[in-house]
């Protein structure tokens, strides 16, 4: 069985006031005018997995003013290990919660169950902005194989956070420092030993498959000097960086200060010098290498949220793009302001009109 979202609910989310949609495992072309909320549906989607979804917005900011205090996501989700009902929600700006086949779960939970990877406007820039960026980019593929990467995550934060707060207050003993760096130290290589597997198993999907997009070669570096290699070392280096730490109020050392650089494989051009296109294309064959890689480990491609996807692609690379997808099998949610952006689709594909009347976006599905 492959991995596709059956139903979707959204309840008083951004402009959908209400929004039922029921679907096939068949990629979903989903297309109207700007700001009419395509993107909020793929929004919504993208809240099936652990984290803030692709915007990185608070909850409260997620619920559609003046007249609601909350919002709600429900979701059919289908799945090798079966069917499963998800259920997410905010009351009142606070923390969203999760419920997995009625019982109370954490986000993380939703990591074992859904995989999503997704590409967005805003990730045109990745290689030419800061590194906080890209260091999200890869942990998002990295959570993609190792679901475990986000309590990793989470625990190397909540340490780091806890020492950056010794800095700047300028506690200088040393027994203040050991048990948090003892934490970021096991967290901090698990986190690092994870990326690096991630970025292997994404060079073999590239190298394996033949395919209209170009490959990009991947390096994790460091900012700043080198990544230890082992737990004791990465502990020792955080020991040895406290004075130099001091006198940054923050920790210099460590997975934090990864950066990922990209090349251009068959120009030898690195990622950052490329046409705007090429970014592109590069993002492009990333998101399908990543989807490659999934359906080997696990046996069923990722949901794929490809937000304004045509943009800086030919019509044949456009053409590609949905042929791979449809290779795959992966239910591919695709925004665009027209359906002859789809047409290449076909029947492969079913449709979603979207439209905004008197502030509340309107949905109409039509099957192909």
């Amino acid at each position: 069985m492959s991995l596709s979202l059956t139903e979707l609910t959204l309840s008083h989310f951004r402009s959908h006031k209400l929004g039922r949609i029921a679907l096939d495992a068949r990629p979903v072309a989903i297309y109207g005018p700007n700001g009419a909320g395509k993107t909020n549906i793929l929004e919504a989607v993208s809240l099936f997995s652990p984290g803030r979804g692709f915007r990185r917005s608070s909850a409260e900011d997620m619920t559609r003013r003046p007249e609601a205090l909350g919002w709600k996501l429900t979701g059919v989700l289908r799945a090798q290990g079966g069917v499963h009902e998800i259920e997410t929600w905010s009351e009142n700006g606070g923390a969203r919660q999760v419920r997995i086949d009625g019982k109370a779960a954490s986000q993380i939970a939703l990591g074992r169950v859904a995989r999503v990877l997704w590409l967005i406007p805003s990730m045109d820039r990745l290689w030419i902005e800061g590194a906080d960026g890209r260091r999200r980019f890869l942990d998002r593929m990295t959570l993609s194989f190792l679901p475990e990467h986000a309590e990793m995550s989470l625990a190397y934060e909540k340490a780091m956070r806890e020492r950056n707060r010794l800095l700047k207050d300028q506690v200088r003993d040393a027994h203040w420092y050991a048990a948090l760096e003892a934490q970021m130290a096991e967290a901090g290589h698990n986190i690092h030993q994870n990326r690096v597997q991630a970025l292997a198993l994404l060079s073999d999907a590239q190298r394996q498959a033949e395919t209209a997009f170009p490959v990009a070669d991947l390096e994790l570096v460091q900012t700043e000097g080198v990544m230890p290699d082992t737990q004791a070392d990465l502990r020792e280096a955080l020991a040895e960086s406290r004075f130099r730490d001091l006198a940054a109020g923050r920790t210099l050392v460590g997975p934090h200060r990864a950066d990922l650089l990209g090349v251009y494989a068959a120009k030898s051009v690195p990622a950052r010098d490329c046409s705007t296109g090429e970014q592109k294309a590069l993002l492009v064959s990333l998101i399908l290498a990543n989807a490659r890689a999934l359906a080997g480990r696990i046996g069923a491609p990722p949901l794929l949220l490809l937000d304004e996807v045509s943009a800086h692609l030919d019509a044949d690379r456009r053409a590609a793009l949905y042929d791979e997808i449809c290779a795959l099998g992966a239910q591919a949610w695709m925004t665009g302001t027209g359906p002859e952006l789809f047409q290449e689709l076909g029947g492969r594909a079913q449709k979603i009109e979207v439209t905004e009347s008197g502030g509340t976006s309107q949905i109409a599905l039509t099957r192909a």
